[in-house]
């Protein structure tokens, strides 16, 4: 509201330098009034210095609405994204994200900067300059009015076109996006194959797009200038015509004429802003299109209305015929088992068998198309996401830190721990050791995604994590995968010590580490198709034998 007061003091100066233009051509000119000439040359610094004021004041309110708006946008889209399902970043490119948080929340401060200052600045100033027109002479205003319906009908006309060009710029940004992510998360890759060349052409083609597009806008929203020039000067010629005729055939006014001449002059610029506007606003606002239909997403994965908060007595985890597809290809068809309680139960069987699935439903990464999972007999729908997975600690075979101190990747297990249990939770996962040796020691950055330290080190740092959790239920998935043979021996013996008295979920294809396990659950294309002991699976001769025998020379080995 201060922002449209400032906007509307600009308006009513600039409405007031053509309004004097009058009196200086009467009074000046013609009467060759000398005080007169001191109280106009006053009126015009005094209106100058109040126009620049308010400009002043408008501009630096508007930049603080705007940039306060951009970051309230961007915490909204943030808390929005990382509220969604799995699904929804499987189904998303990075490039997508990052555009609709960047680029969309920009589009929202510029098509409202553009609507505010339309309607405050350059209606407002159109408004009070047609006031002086209409006052000075109502005819000439109407010849100058009729240039408008034919502006308006070619103005359309462009709009339509700049939106479909919009939306096509959006797309081609969104690859430039994917591809640099691509580009640096995969840069070993890039380098031993040598695809740079196929890489640049992806991103000329990317760029090139984008550059095409938004030449395409440009040249769109150039074309109101001909348009409001041509049509423009038609309607100056016009006025000068009627208004030389009026003053030296009609004996009319000379100071009432050149008032209206500088009023049509200065509203001239305002006009021309506002035929631009709807070509301008057409483009941002696709931006915002997009920004509305990622936060009007619904978040599936929510707690129910009634959801308590939940503490593991026991931890015995069921799995009760659940059947759950990644789209339409189907991951787990009737899964049913029971881990029991304080136990080691291990999850073995071909890639694409369904295992990780059943940890990401544990997690309630996803939700389940039918059946039910309990954790001491109760839902996990039931209860808070966030007590849910504070009950539950996870080190999975992709690890991932994120690009912060060690320090603080180990303390997301626990962000309230102290140093001492931070370092203990490290000595325990075998960390400690090649912690110290890296300047700055607990204080070194693991890099982006840890890229800072070796795949074998990142491991240990995610069991370590998990140790200074010390939830009551441990979910392993391949978490000694990167690891050379001492310091898996190393980390089986900390794991051991984590496991006990813990219900702990073990999925490992290396069955040598899983022999030991008090249960051995083994699924095949979604299902449990054996369960026991290691000796019992092995006498058994079923898929769980075979298994072994591809692993081992000999079925001693196995035993």
């Amino acid at each position: 509201m201060l922002a449209f007061v400032f906007m509307g003091l600009v308006a009513a100066t600039t409405a007031a330098t053509a309004w004097i233009m009058k009196d200086v051509v009467n009074e000046v000119f013609i009467n060759r009034e000398i005080t007169m000439v001191y109280a106009i040359a006053a009126a015009v610094v005094v209106i100058f210095v109040v126009k620049g004021a308010a400009t002043y004041g408008q501009t630096l309110l508007l930049q603080r609405i705007g940039n306060n708006m951009i970051a309230n946008l961007q915490r909204r889209i943030y808390q929005h994204v990382v509220q969604q399902g799995l699904t929804y970043f499987d189904e998303t490119s990075f490039g997508d994200i990052g555009t609709r948080l960047s680029h969309n929340s920009r589009a929202a401060r510029a098509a409202l900067e553009m609507v505010i200052t339309s309607l405050g600045r350059d209606v407002f100033t159109l408004i009070g300059l047609l006031f002086v027109m209409i006052a000075q002479d109502p005819v000439m205003s109407v010849i100058a009015l009729v240039i408008m319906p034919p502006v308006i009908i070619l103005v359309t006309k462009l709009v339509r076109r700049v939106r479909k060009v919009a939306k096509s710029q959006f797309v081609s940004m969104t690859d430039i996006l994917s591809l640099v992510k691509e580009t640096a998360s995969g840069i070993r890759i890039v380098k031993a194959f040598g695809v740079e060349g196929f890489l640049k052409e992806r991103m000329d083609k990317a760029i090139g797009d984008v550059e095409v597009q938004s030449n395409k806008i440009a040249r769109l929203t150039a074309r109101t200038s001909p348009i409001m020039e041509t049509l423009g000067g038609l309607a100056v010629a016009g006025i000068i015509l009627y208004g030389g005729y009026s003053v030296i055939e009609l004996d009319k006014d000379p100071g009432g004429f050149f008032a209206f001449i500088t009023a049509l002059l200065l509203s001239y610029e305002p006009a021309k802003r506002l035929a631009r506007l709807n070509v301008a606003l057409s483009n941002q606002l696709v931006g915002v299109r997009l920004m509305y239909e990622l936060l009007d997403r619904p978040v599936v994965l929510r707690d129910k209305p009634d959801a308590r908060n939940f503490t593991v007595e026991r931890g015995e985890v069921a799995f009760e015929n659940i059947v759950f597809r990644y789209k339409d290809a189907p991951a787990l068809t009737g899964f049913s088992m029971v881990a029991p309680p304080g136990k080691v139960t291990a999850l073995v069987g071909a890639s694409g068998a369904g295992k990780s699935t059943a940890f990401s439903l544990l997690e309630r990464f996803y939700d389940v198309e039918s059946g039910s999972i309990s954790i001491d007999g109760i839902d996990i729908r039931d209860v808070t996401l966030a007590s849910l997975r504070d009950n539950i600690a996870l080190v999975n075979q992709d690890t991932f830190l994120f690009d912060l101190s060690i320090r603080d990747n180990i303390a997301l297990g626990r962000t309230d721990a102290s140093e001492a249990e931070i370092m203990e939770a490290a000595k325990a996962a075998n960390a400690h050791g090649f912690i110290m040796e890296l300047p700055g020691g607990y204080g070194a950055s693991a890099g982006e995604g840890g890229l800072q330290l070796s795949g074998g080190q990142r491991q240990r740092i995610a069991i370590a994590r998990a140790m200074l959790r010390d939830a009551p239920i441990l979910l392993l998935d391949e978490a000694t995968s990167a690891l050379d043979a001492e310091a898996e021996a190393k980390i089986q013996s900390a794991l051991s010590r984590l496991m006990a008295g813990r219900t702990t979920l073990v999925i490992a294809h290396r069955l040598a580490t899983v022999r030991d396990a008090d249960k051995i659950v083994v699924l095949d294309r979604g299902k449990v198709v054996e369960e026991g002991t290691h000796d019992e699976l092995f006498a058994a001769d079923g898929i769980y034998r075979r298994l072994c025998d591809l692993q081992f020379r000999t079925p001693d080995a196995a035993a």
